[in-house]
């Protein structure tokens, strides 16, 4: 079970810009991940693979500061909240929900509920 400060320090490093960084600090090395109703991908090495092909298809992502998170036992729950700016200069703005389940002080599973409409604007 994560303590606050745990979780506030994940939220920190990933709001500084550090996305695949957060995910070699504070992810478990068989943890895995999930869009909405998506397959779940994994291990660790493939998330951070993942998520550095997916910033470098943008210019920039900005992660704004989070209003809310809760946590119970080992489940944390975010609101993310994503600017991406795209190769082409337009901006998708992202708003989600992360459902994580913490094994220790780190993340064992997480999956993220979002309008995929969200991408398309």
């Amino acid at each position: 079970m994560p303590d606050r400060a745990r979780v506030e320090a994940f939220i920190a490093r990933v709001v500084s810009g550090a996305h695949a960084e957060a995910i070699e600090e504070f992810y478990h090395e068989d943890a895995t991940m999930q869009e909405n109703l998506g397959v779940p991908r994994g291990p660790r090495a493939k998330l951070i693979e993942g998520e550095r092909a997916m910033l470098a298809r943008h210019k920039s992502v900005v992660t704004h500061p989070v209003d809310a998170f809760f946590i119970e036992g080992d489940r944390v729950v975010i609101q993310w909240r994503f600017d991406f700016e795209r190769m082409d200069g337009s901006i998708m703005h992202i708003d989600e929900l992360a459902l994580q389940t913490w094994d220790g002080d780190r993340i064992r599973s997480e999956r993220f509920y979002y309008d995929p409409a969200q991408m398309k604007a």
